[in-house]
């Protein structure tokens, strides 16, 4: 049996991992489309902000891990599938065939359609390589325009600060981190930032970066509606989506990503998909959808393997959920965060603090939650949702004070023992 995982991040190496445990005998390649090590691209921040090495990112310690494994590794890129022939296509190279394949390709950054960002000084922030151009530019004091205030935005952030540089944020949409936070809580973020020295302006749309001929920096960029911003270095964050352009032509069913059933298997047989390309159930809604975090990329490439080798195991979804530190200032924001129609909300604001706590309910059950500032018991809002235990009489106690997650769970749970 032949298993070929396309993609070395989190999920393509959890599987390959799964795959020589459950199949010792079969033959397994894991096809990477860069000419590093295996390694974790939320670990890049850490790179930048001098907090480790390169070597730090790897996903395992031993360089030779996936070796010694008896794991083939290619580092090419793939340019096509042909899911009939159980054919790979590679970037000159010859073919590679297939017995069961998994695709987990991850994601690819979002170039806005912005005049001016293949000039050198503009990089996105998702390979090593992209790694390595930002620490040529973002020396101290340097300015620095970072274009996109999302999650991966806010962590690029906070390494461009810790390198000292003069950092403006551009973020088009009306706050912060806007696909994990509401309006409160996106402009708190907002204000924090702006106390610890960054600039910040929201509901700003750049509309092109050209060679600053008149300056001292490197570049200009015209932006709308605030005055051009002087810039040494330019960091495009405007967000990611699943890798799936070599599969177009694929005969995959693919919507966001590729999307599965509950046994991760897309709508062809013997193709599996994990991680930040594969589009399976949301645990809170039930419908499909694309969850880009890396516990969900690993346990997505574990149960994926699993099912490869003929071992039947259910993925019961996953649940939106994000824990961001920007600056110091931690954010949560769990499944249903928006609110569901018909639902009730409650809410407590300390702006003065930076604290917030926003709780969504669908008739008795929490269904989503939002914290700014307040690290006690997030663990237990968590438990709650993916518990979906119904809470009685703790569903009023805590729409008087959502503080009182703790007290509520236990109650509600001791109640439903």
């Amino acid at each position: 049996m032949r298993y070929v995982v396309i993609g070395a991040g989190p999920a393509g190496v959890t599987a390959v991992e799964t795959l020589r445990v459950e199949d010792p005998q079969g033959e397994v390649i894991l096809i990477g489309g860069e000419p590093e090590p295996a390694y974790s691209r939320m670990a890049i921040p850490y790179l930048l902000s001098n907090k480790i090495e390169e070597q730090g990112t790897y996903l395992r310690h031993d360089a030779a891990h996936l070796e010694k494994l008896g794991v083939q590794q290619i580092q090419n890129r793939v340019t096509g599938l042909d899911a009939m022939a159980k054919q790979l296509s590679l970037e000159g190279a010859d073919s590679i065939s297939f017995d069961r394949l998994l695709v987990a390709t991850g994601s690819n950054p979002v170039k806005p359609p912005i005049s001016g960002l293949d000039q050198p000084g503009v990089h996105h922030c998702w390979t090593l390589e992209d790694a390595r151009n930002i620490i040529k530019y973002a020396e101290p004091r340097s300015s620095v325009v970072l274009m996109g205030a999302g999650f991966i935005g806010c962590i690029i952030m906070e390494a461009l600060v810790a390198r000292g540089v003069k950092l403006t944020v551009v973020e088009m949409g009306d706050r912060m981190v806007p696909r994990m936070m509401d309006q409160v809580s996106g402009n708190l973020i907002k204000q924090w930032c702006i106390d610890k020295g960054v600039t910040v302006h929201t509901s700003t749309r750049v509309l092109g970066v050209e060679a600053n001929s008149s300056g001292t920096t490197r570049f200009l960029l015209n932006c709308d509606p605030v005055d051009p911003i002087e810039a040494d270095l330019v960091v495009v964050a405007a967000g990611v989506k699943p890798a799936t352009g070599f599969l177009q032509q694929s005969g995959l069913n693919l919507a966001q990503g590729v999307v599965v059933n509950e046994f991760l298997e897309s709508s062809v047989p013997g193709i599996y998909a994990a991680g930040d390309v594969c589009e399976g159930v949301d645990w809170g809604t039930g419908e499909q959808a694309v969850h880009a975090i890396q516990p969900v990329a690993a346990e997505t490439g574990r149960i994926a393997a699993l099912n490869m080798v003929g071992k039947v195991t259910a993925y019961p979804g996953s649940m939106a959920m994000n824990v961001l530190d920007t600056l110091g200032l931690i954010s949560v924001s769990y499944g249903q965060w928006m609110g569901v129609g018909g639902g009730d909300e409650t809410h407590l604001l300390d702006e003065s603090a930076y604290r917030y706590i926003k709780l969504q309910f669908e008739a008795d059950r929490l269904v989503g939650a939002i914290t700014l500032g307040m690290t006690e018991h997030v663990g237990v809002l968590r438990g709650l949702i993916q518990s979906r235990v119904s809470l009685g009489k703790w569903k009023s106690i805590l729409m008087q004070d959502p503080t009182r997650v703790m007290e509520a769970y236990l109650g509600a749970t001791h109640l439903n023992s």
